[in-house]
């Protein structure tokens, strides 16, 4: 059942203006927003995957990954469809660039997801492989009643939503693993369909807000593996505070648009690590090797 979403205006032509994130998708009556999860219904903005995850799996924290947070423990992970990202290396594409009724998915509410990780002894909910933000709304019920009996709520975004949305949910997170894609908006405009700014207004607010965060570069040849760049990334983390934050160098395997691209030279990610070390990057790991 779709629910109304939150964060939406209506204009005066009988549009309605999405708010979440910084697309802002204008949309009349039976589109989607770009993130593909966001209808206009009859003047009523829903959420068509609201209570409808599409993957459900148990994993070790350490997979989020999350490298200094509740180590050893393992967590619900779910996601619905979707994604307001274009990424042309998506790792899980058939689920977050595909709509709704494309994927098969499950009945689940809000109060059975957390019923399902209490039966497991799992300590945490992870919500993760699409763009959970797309799906604010249940995950935002889901975090509620996890803090109400005790669990934690771990977010897995690329971080590209507004700041009023975020304000109000950053409470509900206890930790979060943010993938800044490159340290350039070229780039991000190019290859992830959005630009970089909100993204690193959204590092700085979670850090804020006190969740445990921690950061993900995925290193992929010939994009974004300039070292004079990965050094500016690193130089303004750490001058904003968040050189504590671990730092995790992920490498890069052919995938989706970008399959004929050649995976990432170990020794990309070693030269990648020496410099954020030198930067004063406090935690550095290294994954996918």
């Amino acid at each position: 059942m779709a629910v109304e979403c939150r964060f939406y205006s209506k204009l005066a032509d009988g549009r309605l203006k999405c708010g979440l994130c910084p697309h802002g998708c204008t949309l009349r009556d039976g589109q989607r927003g770009l993130c593909g999860s966001r209808r206009n219904a009859g003047g009523v903005m829903v959420s068509d995957v609201y209570g409808h995850p599409c993957a459900l799996a148990v994993d070790p924290v350490e997979k989020k990954p999350l490298a200094m947070y509740m180590p050893g423990t393992w967590c619900l992970s779910m996601a619905c469809t979707g994604c307001n990202l274009r990424c042309l290396n998506c790792q899980n594409y058939e689920i977050s660039q595909a709509l709704p009724h494309e994927v098969e998915s499950y009945n689940v509410s809000p109060a059975q997801m957390v019923d399902m990780a209490i039966e497991r002894h799992l300590p945490s909910i992870a919500y993760t492989y699409t763009e959970p933000l797309t799906y604010y709304e249940y995950i935002g019920d889901i975090a509620t009643l996890a803090h109400e009996r005790g669990l934690r709520n771990i977010l897995v975004s690329a971080g590209y939503i507004n700041p009023e949305p975020l304000e109000q949910l950053a409470p509900l997170i206890d930790a979060a693993n943010v993938d800044l894609k490159s340290f350039s908006d070229e780039i991000y405009s190019r290859v992830n369909g959005v630009h970089l700014q909100p993204v690193l207004d959204t590092l700085l607010a979670l850090h804020r807000a006190d969740t445990h965060l921690e950061i993900t570069n995925l290193l992929i040849p010939g994009i974004n593996d300039d070292m004079a760049m990965i050094a500016s990334m690193c130089r303004w983390l750490v001058q904003n505070g968040l050189g504590g934050c671990p730092l995790h160098f992920s490498r890069f395997f052919p995938r989706y648009r970008m399959s004929e691209a050649r995976p990432t030279p170990k020794s990309t990610l070693f030269q990648a690590r020496d410099i954020a070390q030198e930067a004063g990057i406090e935690h550095v790991f290294l994954g996918n090797i």
